[in-house]
């Protein structure tokens, strides 16, 4: 079994050091947490963390939007002390569990990278049509194959679960996360933003992952 530690209120409260205070004094072995929470802690008091002992600490992962890479290292140096892997986690409701995460100790991990998609999981980035891009472009995440934890259906509205997720611009073989990603060289994946998030004009395509980094560094 795992112990689970959680708390009432906010990182920040009475003072930017109750995360660290608490893996102090429950050592805890894996710590998860949002990429806003971690910038967030950033601006309050970025070597707060080494005023604490975390050797404790083994993992740390995050989840629920992307990480930008300046979050990542700090998150690596300074929380983890260069010896922690970080988990950066890509899943939804609608997925059950992790579809794309790196695995300690097998893949090499990369600042801002969700990495590969564990074994089975059939991601892809396309565009549009549905076609595959190359590497080095972004596009529209989907899935290619079902998996066992995958959503069945919508309560009552069978046709819009068809439509929301497996969607006839894609001839319904193809789940729509509803994510905009890309993908490097080296096949990692890198989540950019909600595709209904991603602003565009006649010459330009701004990430709001992007736009939120620029935002947090003023």
């Amino acid at each position: 079994g795992a112990t689970e530690i959680m708390f009432e209120g906010v990182p920040v409260w009475p003072d930017a050091g109750r995360f660290w205070k608490m893996i102090q004094d429950h050592r805890v072995t894996v710590f998860y947490t949002a990429p806003t929470a971690i910038r967030t802690l950033i601006k309050a008091g970025g070597d707060l963390p080494r005023k604490y002992n975390l050797k404790s600490l083994r993992i740390l992962g995050t989840v629920g939007e992307p990480i930008n890479p300046e979050a990542w290292m700090w998150y690596y140096n300074t929380v983890g002390d260069k010896r922690c892997p970080i988990v950066d986690t890509w899943w939804q409701t609608e997925t059950s569990s992790h579809l794309i995460t790196p695995l300690p100790g097998v893949h090499a991990l990369k600042p801002g990278s969700c990495t590969m998609p564990l074994p089975g999981v059939m991601a892809a980035i396309v565009d549009e049509t549905g076609r595959d891009v190359g590497k080095g472009k972004g596009g529209i995440l989907v899935i290619k194959r079902p998996w066992p934890g995958i959503i069945r259906t919508i309560w009552g509205d069978p046709e819009r679960f068809k439509k929301s997720y497996f969607p006839p611009e894609f001839k319904g073989k193809h789940y729509l996360a509803g994510d905009g990603a890309s993908r490097d060289k080296d096949g990692y994946f890198r989540i950019i933003a909600k595709s209904e998030e991603i602003e565009r004009d006649v010459s330009t395509l701004e990430c709001p992952a992007i736009l939120e980094q620029l935002k947090q560094a003023m």
